[in-house]
């Protein structure tokens, strides 16, 4: 294959919209780095998409994943990531006055804690290769139209997105006059497993 002219990791990369992203990127000629859970997955999609596409599996909310993933880059392609989609996230429907604290613990880790471990890692990987104006790095986060605008049983899962919302824009503005473009994108319903795998009801 021809060397891919810029080399992205996508977070969540074997469902929804992480899955859509990396198969979007590979069509238009990029290199993706791809993290799941789903081990057996990647290997499909490894598979199917070919040599533009390598997987690392791993849970994102560990440190050693996130390593993984940057370092991974170079030894597969031979090139540093010059662009990081943050996608990785859970959902938690429900009643704020009835939600369970050690399951919103947890997507407080997976959507906010990992979210910003990332963005910080991103931010100091991609600094050094930035040739502004030249040439600049991307990190783009899927955040949720929840983020923005609350309604009855969302915004627990909410609360999340609004973080990852004012975080975005801090490092948009910490980092952006160096260079680098931090986007983020809040999507809204989206056709997948998302809603059934938050307890989202239909209807």
């Amino acid at each position: 294959m021809n060397s891919p002219s810029r080399i992205v990791i996508v977070t969540g990369a074997t469902s929804g919209i992480g899955e859509a992203t990396a198969r979007t990127l590979i069509a238009q000629g990029y290199g993706v780095l791809g993290n799941g859970r789903n081990a057996a997955k990647l290997q499909e999609l490894e598979r199917q998409w070919g040599p533009r596409f390598h997987g690392v599996a791993g849970d994102i909310t560990e440190e050693a994943v996130q390593v993984q993933l940057f370092s991974a880059a170079q030894a597969y392609f031979g090139q540093l990531a010059s662009a990081v989609v943050v996608n990785a996230g859970r959902g938690l429907g429900g009643s704020v006055t009835e939600v369970d604290l050690s399951r919103f613990e947890e997507i407080l880790k997976l959507n906010v804690t990992a979210t910003l471990s990332l963005m910080q890692k991103s931010a100091h990987h991609l600094r050094p290769q930035v040739d502004y104006p030249r040439r600049g790095g991307d990190i783009v986060v899927i955040g949720s139209v929840v983020g923005r605008h609350v309604s009855p049983f969302s915004a627990v899962y909410g609360s999340t997105k609004f973080a990852v919302h004012a975080l975005v824009e801090g490092l948009r503005r910490e980092v952006g006059p160096q260079g680098i473009r931090v986007s983020l994108v809040e999507p809204g319903l989206v056709l997948s497993g998302f809603q059934e795998g938050a307890g989202y009801s239909e209807g």
